[in-house]
């Protein structure tokens, strides 16, 4: 059984610690080795901080902490969540920022939208922020950069890889910068100051070229920030993960804490590679009758690298499938990637030609390499299995191929796709029934065994996956890597972190996100027209028109209509009865409220929930709207 260290400390408890803080010495020796333990050990740390939220929070108690000689640690977003990555280090007063990404919304608000962190907190320390790094070159990464860059104007520090897309990201927006304001860094390593940090930068595997891993050094002490990772050594276009450096950075007794990505831990097989890719893509190749669509990330270079040779031996000419529209358009997509593995000399110029260069080729010898297989909305092959690409129609003899994982939350725009290409008739390979068919960029739990017998932090924060999985991460580097003390943490807690004192909260703050719609920016959850949006799509509407004179009576029946509601009420007997209620109740009223337009609203709502009400159940209350006609 885990035991959950309670601290005394008067401070903390005047601002309610609630981090999942477990001492080394508490630690009992036959725990177990599945993920019982680490359910036990969520359950207690919930109860406890149910008790601790229960006290009034005191926000800034301790933040002066962080402004002496500490290092704190706090997440924007990507705790307790796959994606919208944003972590910051603070020192000396300074901020330096590690990532900026994006998110997809909740379904039922609009799920083929990205949202990204609300950064009001940093936007008043903005004077401060000395910089943002960036891991690497994924959307849950840095696809929040354009909407959140221009609000600091501080440097961005990145590998060539990244700078070349962020650059023609910017370009294409219209985004004012300074060529100074990318700093690009060598990506097999390097070292580099943002004061008042000293940064070291070297090489680990993941699904896109030149991933990083960060150590953060200040006279607090050192952290390893591991940004996404896995220890895949079959990549031919790269380098694999600098163990070297990893194994003298793990094993240094100054390493005070580990942030590390914790998304696929409960995965228990061993990485698939991508050469192991490339020869199951050979003898679907080899076996298909006709054409042959591979889908993938436009950002996984040595994925498309993979697919090119792939086609190759199985006598196909491999081609990207390029945008139906030929106008520039200000986003980085499957074609510019292209030019950027060339640039960056991931890949040859004739690795991959363009559709439209081999589309009078027999079926047979064509292989397409093309976007969509999350089921994004305007992705190539979600447009192909709608019928919207004029140039180019799937047929019966095709196969489409899908090269990737599902991302959480993307469930039911795949599951689209998958039934959709089998009511088409078209044989489709995905993860769940063809093996080594994808080489995940995260590391699985061989990897993290393999990762906290070299890495040994004194603290252990997990970063970047559910709840559980966050868990499991930091149970794993206590038992193997031997960490002291384990923070699982919310955004917005921020937790003071120096050599020889245990880990603590020292401030609280509140976090959220964007969502971008055109021009317009709106706050998350609190933003009325999202509510409203997803009341709607749960919970229908009932619209009513009051025609009323100004001394507030009804000069004609109201009008009364639904989404949602009672369509199905042919007869109009529902329309009817709200009719009625509402002229009886406001008759019932007298001369002052009627002349109330307040208190006819709120009347007219409690008519239309009396007549809905055994309709819908106590559970549900639809969004109720009032519009007044004066007459």
């Amino acid at each position: 059984m885990v035991k959950v260290k309670e601290k005394k400390n008067n401070e903390q408890n005047k601002i309610g610690n609630i981090a999942f803080l477990v001492g080394k010495d508490d630690y009992v020796d036959d725990i177990d080795d599945g993920k019982d333990a680490a359910i036990a050990a969520t359950k207690s740390v919930t109860a406890r901080r149910k008790k601790a939220t229960e006290k009034p929070e005191v926000k800034n108690q301790r933040s002066a902490a962080c402004f002496d000689d500490a290092m704190c640690f706090f997440a924007m977003g990507g705790l307790e969540h796959v994606g919208q990555n944003m972590y910051v280090y603070k020192y000396k007063g300074k901020y330096l920022i590690v990532d900026c990404g994006m998110g997809f919304l909740d379904q039922d608000v609009g799920g083929d939208d990205t949202k990204y962190c609300d950064t009001t907190y940093l936007e008043k320390r903005k004077k401060d922020v000395v910089g943002i790094i960036l891991t690497h070159g994924h959307e849950d990464h840095v696809g929040a950069m354009k909407y959140v860059w221009p609000k600091f104007n501080c440097p961005i520090y990145c590998t060539r890889f990244v700078a070349k897309f962020i650059k023609r990201t910017f370009d294409g927006l219209g985004i004012d910068y300074k060529p100074s304001d990318i700093v690009t860094f060598d990506h097999n390593g390097a070292s580099f100051d943002v004061e008042p940090f000293s940064i070291e930068t070297f090489h680990a595997s993941h699904s896109i070229p030149e991933a990083q891993m960060i150590v953060i050094k200040t006279p607090a002490g050192k952290i390893l920030h591991t940004g996404d990772w896995t220890f895949n050594d079959g990549i031919p276009i790269e380098n694999p993960t600098d163990y070297a450096r990893l194994r003298e950075i793990g094993s240094d007794p100054a390493l005070l804490a580990c942030v590390c990505d914790s998304t696929e831990i409960t995965r228990q097989m061993i990485q698939t590679t991508e050469e192991e890719v490339r020869e199951t893509l050979t003898e679907i190749m080899k076996k298909a009758p006709g054409r042959v669509f591979v889908t993938g990330y436009a950002r996984s270079i040595a994925r498309i690298k993979m697919f090119s040779e792939a086609a190759k031996a199985a006598g196909r000419v491999p081609a990207i499938k390029e945008r139906s529209n030929p106008r520039p358009v200000p986003y980085v997509g499957l074609p510019e990637f292209r030019e950027i593995g060339i640039e960056c000399e991931y890949l040859d110029k004739d690795d991959v030609l363009l559709h439209k260069d081999i589309k009078d080729l027999p079926g047979e010898k064509q292989a397409i390499f093309l976007t969509g297989h999350q089921g994004e909305k305007y992705a190539m092959l979600t447009r192909l299995c709608r019928g919207h690409v004029k140039e180019l129609k799937l047929l019966p003899t095709d196969t489409v191929v899908f090269s990737a994982i599902i991302i959480p939350g993307r469930e039911a725009q795949v599951s689209f796709l998958y039934n959709k290409l089998a009511k088409m008739g078209i044989r489709t390979h995905t993860i769940f029934d063809t093996e080594k068919l994808h080489a995940n960029g995260h590391a699985g739990r061989p990897e993290y065994e393999r990762f906290y017998d070299i890495v040994h932090p004194q603290v252990i924060i997990p970063m970047h996956g559910e709840y559980i999985t966050e868990m499991l991460n930091a149970k794993m580097a206590m038992e193997r890597g031997g960490a002291k003390y384990m923070m699982v943490v919310h955004n917005g807690d921020v937790v003071s972190l120096k050599n020889g004192e245990e880990p603590e909260i020292v401030e609280k703050f509140k976090t959220g996100f964007i969502v971008m719609e055109g021009e317009t920016e709106r706050t998350g959850n609190d933003d009325p027209v999202l509510k409203n949006r997803k009341k709607l799509s749960t919970e229908g509407a009932v619209f009513v028109t009051l025609p009323v004179d100004k001394r507030g009576y009804l000069k004609d029946a109201p009008e009364v209509s639904s989404a949602g509601v009672f369509e199905h009420d042919e007869k109009g007997l529902i329309r009817r009865q709200i009719q009625i209620e509402i002229t009886n109740i406001i008759k019932d009223l007298g001369k002052g409220e009627r002349k109330s337009q307040q208190a006819l609203h709120e009347s007219v709502q409690a008519a239309v929930k009396k007549v809905i009400r055994p309709l819908m159940g106590d559970r549900k209350s639809p969004a109720i709207q009032v519009h007044f006609v004066m007459k």
